[in-house]
């Protein structure tokens, strides 16, 4: 008698395959590296002391600007300030994205929270009923090019008092990042699934005309500001929460692969590494330099980060302002990417998922690395026709 055959799943894998073996000979490459550069006691001792500095002194300082921007944006929310900005700027939003002007809110939530924020929306069937069914996937790169957006507004400004201007360039850059992510992501779902086709919306709870109406709390004004601000304050802390792995891992490897070797040679202490990206960006100058006018070969650092983790990317910046190896013309730029690239890599994935777009995500990070090549580019022609005046 035959054996039942096991189902197999599409995320099953053998246990032994070529993947086991890539892996392994990848990660060991990696480490073997930089343990021959620094000593492997030293390298150990600096991966842990330099998550724990960057816990301490990054981490916190992030999580605090989060609270208050998360109080900030309840507020906003619950006393009408997005729903008033939402249909001043509808006009603007159908012009320069293609998208409905319900599209403005998930501007202002991710802009004050996260990614992700938008995705709640997106699930609200009177949301849903504003667009066609080509355009809701392309909520996922709107909404990411402006993921942290006042967090990491607020922490460039919190770096020196000559960089406002510079923050408002890297604001301008990531908007025209985000033009281009949206209109190349329309012009791939278009083809796809036509212009007429409706989008797909469930009729279930009450529909409310966000145009007209917004949700509010059932209290008095006194309470409703209260609960807004805690609760804000509640949502910060869990973003701060969420940005650690990022920053404590992916800081970490960055942080040891741009800095060099101390003065008195390598002792184990955080911030040492190998300078292995001031090295490609030096290598790399000839293009790095005309598209994005950093100061320092370490500024590549930033963006490289960012592609995972936004936290991380702007964590760096404190850093390398610091050892002023990076200026307002390079705030600028940091400030494009980290807000349009916002960690995309690591939350596209999910974000088209649950869009139930998932077989579009490949197109989707494509559109979105080229709207953040876009926003750099931006920031750095914006800078110098700034300076200028």
């Amino acid at each position: 008698m035959d054996k039942k055959q096991p189902k197999i799943y599409p995320t099953q894998k053998k246990v032994l395959d070529k993947e086991v073996f890539i892996f392994l000979a990848l990660f060991l490459a990696f480490f073997c590296y930089l343990g021959s550069e620094m000593g492997v006691a030293n390298m150990l001792n600096t991966l842990m002391n330099t998550a724990y500095k960057l816990l301490m002194e990054t981490v916190l300082y992030i999580m605090a600007i989060a609270v208050l921007a998360g109080a900030i944006s309840a507020l906003f929310s619950e006393f009408g300030v997005i729903a008033l900005l939402n249909k001043l700027l509808s006009p603007v939003v159908e012009l320069l994205y293609g998208l409905p002007g319900a599209s403005a809110v998930g501007i202002f939530t991710t802009y004050l929270s996260d990614n992700p924020a938008i995705l709640t929306l997106a699930d609200d069937s009177n949301f849903r009923r504003y667009f066609k069914k080509y355009q809701l996937p392309a909520l996922t790169n709107i909404g990411t090019s402006f993921g942290m957006g006042l967090i990491i507004t607020t922490f460039m400004l919190g770096l020196g008092r000559n960089f406002g201007t510079a923050v408002l360039v890297g604001n301008l850059g990531a908007i025209i990042g985000s033009i281009v992510s949206t209109r190349l992501m329309l012009s791939c779902t278009k083809k796809l699934y036509g212009k007429d086709a409706p989008c797909e919306v469930s009729d279930d709870g009450e529909v409310i005309d966000i145009h007209h109406y917004r949700v509010v709390r059932d209290e008095s004004t006194a309470r409703r500001f209260m609960d807004a601000i805690l609760e804000g304050g509640k949502t910060g802390v869990d973003m701060g929460l969420s940005v650690i792995p990022g920053v404590l891992i992916i800081c970490t490897l960055v942080l040891m692969l741009t800095n060099g070797m101390p003065d008195g040679g390598y002792s184990g202490g955080a911030y040492e590494g190998v300078a292995l990206l001031p090295w490609l960006g030096n290598k790399l100058s000839f293009i790095i330099q005309p598209l994005f006018g950093f100061s320092s070969p370490e500024g590549i650092s930033v963006p490289i980060t960012a592609l995972g983790a936004a936290g991380a990317a702007i964590g760096i910046v404190e850093r390398l302002v610091m050892l002023r190896l990076a200026g307002p013309h390079d705030v600028a730029v940091f400030t494009a990417m980290c807000m349009c690239w916002s960690g995309y890599l690591s939350t596209h994935v999910a974000m088209m998922d649950a869009l139930k777009s998932s077989h579009l995500t490949g197109k989707a990070i494509l559109c979105h690395t080229i709207g953040g090549l876009c926003a750099g580019v931006s920031a750095n022609l914006l800078f110098q026709l700034f300076s200028m005046f």
